[in-house]
């Protein structure tokens, strides 16, 4: 994966590409190194996740996603940098979560009972383990969890903070 996305990112920097994003999370697990290898500015959707939570003042918020994205310790790293701490799902809530995404939200089918079962889990993270903020680390996660806030807890939807990083830094001085 790593050598097809370096030498995809190459191609768009040939063709006048003046930034490269991996506008999906869990393919930022090669993130670090397809940078190394590309001679185009990349911006991180972690990393802009991760900016974007420090600037609301999050503290620990809870991460959803496939379970590579879950599972991985790039958010957890990310975070960990800036004295954020990343809250998981446990592995039921985890095996759940990934079930969906997979079956549902890839197709893009939205079904309530699993917006019900998910609002659950975010609420059992903010009692459970103090989380403060909600990550959408799946882009399709927005599908169904299309609210500011859920279960009480604010939102970080990455696709959107992923795309105003990028205006942002496209349109900077």
């Amino acid at each position: 994966m790593t050598d097809y996305l370096a030498r995809e990112v190459d191609r768009l920097a040939s063709a006048g590409a003046g930034l490269a994003l991996l506008s999906a999370n869990t393919p930022h697990l090669v993130f670090d190194e397809i940078q190394q290898r590309v001679s185009v500015p990349m911006l991180s959707i972690i990393e802009a996740t991760c900016d974007a939570a420090v600037s609301a003042g999050v503290r620990r918020p809870a991460l959803f996603g496939t379970r590579f994205t879950m599972e991985s310790a790039m958010y957890p790293e990310a975070f960990a940098r800036r004295q954020v701490a990343i809250v998981l799902p446990n592995e039921k809530e985890q095996a759940f979560i990934h079930d969906k995404y997979m079956t549902e939200l890839l197709v893009g089918t939205v079904v309530d009972e699993t917006r019900e079962q998910l609002l659950k889990i975010a609420a059992a993270l903010k009692m459970r383990d103090g989380a403060d903020a909600l990550i959408l680390g799946g882009t399709e996660l927005s599908l169904i969890l299309r609210e500011p806030e859920a279960a009480g807890l604010p939102v970080l939807d990455t696709t959107q903070i992923h795309v105003d990083a990028a205006i942002d830094w496209l349109l900077r001085d």
